[in-house]
């Protein structure tokens, strides 16, 4: 019986059942495993899974039984590719498991903003609607998405689906490529500073590359309108979070929601957690990907990878090339 041996279960949370691996082998489950304890979990293991953490060189030259590392996430950035191909350990991953789970949840953060449910809600609760003499309070203004333009950033299968929702709100889509491939799009592309400027809602749903890390400066923030919002459910680092906290405490625009952080988690001298008034921001603890639908594709996924792979068949496989 294979040992399958999964470092960081807590990842993909405690109401997951991941009895499916105990009929792929013997399976040994830990909530979190820290980069000492690595070596020693991985030692005898002939399938690792891994959401999060490192696999590299140091640690894959002692693990002499593993044949396949499953990656339980699409990013792959947290093993050690080159070094696996040369020792022969193939590595698979899963895509689209979370899209539809991400797609809701860039709505909603965007609907906390705009809507400024936060202070609405507080006005009630607090006592003041209590108090009104007229049956409603205008305090924060919002505005429709019918009419408006939303810039998406990183059209792929994610920036799609979101394009599809703000389509039938009404809104304008347009998009920035961050691949600079040249495709044929229902939706019309323009360059990041047009998107920028034009745009009332920016989303960014691109990966985190050369071409992506700090695309989102200060310069380029200023650039938008005084109204629009800004969403980051791609990667952390592709908006500086000093400028972007800057940008927020001049007024440059209306609000920033983020799922996703440069260092996860946040650090506390993180100038985010220090902008003048936090309204303005919405942060999430990185968690767009993880409605109870989408896990449990992700699991299914994952021992699909590992049946396949000891069936002499590989789904799902990382290009080591």
């Amino acid at each position: 019986m294979p040992l399958i041996v999964f470092l960081d279960a807590s990842t993909v949370g405690s109401d997951t059942d991941l009895s499916v691996f105990e009929t792929l082998g013997t399976f040994k489950k830990f909530d979190t495993t820290s980069p000492e304890e690595v070596i020693e979990r991985i030692k005898g293991a002939d399938v690792v899974i891994t959401n999060k953490v490192v696999l590299d060189k140091h640690a894959l030259e002692k693990a002499n039984n593993l044949k396949l590392i499953c990656i339980a996430a699409t990013g792959t950035n947290n093993v050690d590719i080159e070094y696996a191909k040369k020792k022969g350990i193939a590595i698979t991953n899963v895509a689209g498991y979370s899209t539809y789970s991400v797609v809701q949840h860039t709505f909603a953060m965007l609907f906390y903003l705009l809507e400024n449910l936060r202070y609405y809600d507080d006005f009630v609760k607090t006592g003041l609607y209590s108090q009104s003499k007229i049956f409603t309070h205008i305090g924060r203004p919002f505005f429709e998405i019918k009419g408006k333009t939303w810039g998406i950033i990183g059209l792929g299968t994610i920036g799609r689906e979101v394009a599809k929702v703000a389509s039938s709100f009404g809104a304008k889509v347009i998009y920035y490529s961050t691949t600079g491939i040249d495709r044929q799009e229902v939706y019309e592309r323009k360059d990041l500073d047009t998107l920028l400027r034009e745009s009332d809602i920016v989303s960014i749903h691109a990966p985190l590359n050369e071409k992506t890390k700090n695309l989102i400066t200060y310069e380029k923030i200023k650039l938008m309108k005084k109204t629009a919002f800004i969403l980051n459910l791609g990667r952390g680092g592709i908006i500086n979070e000093e400028d972007l906290a800057k940008a927020l405490d001049e007024g440059i625009i209306a609000g920033a929601g983020l799922d996703v952080l440069e260092k996860e988690p946040i650090e506390k001298e993180n100038p985010l957690l220090k902008i003048k008034d936090k309204s303005r921001l919405f942060i999430t603890p990185h968690i767009a990907w993880t409605s109870i639908e989408a896990r449990r594709k992700l699991i299914k996924e994952i021992a699909e990878n590992i049946k396949a792979f000891f069936e002499g068949k590989i789904r799902n496989r990382v290009d080591l090339s």
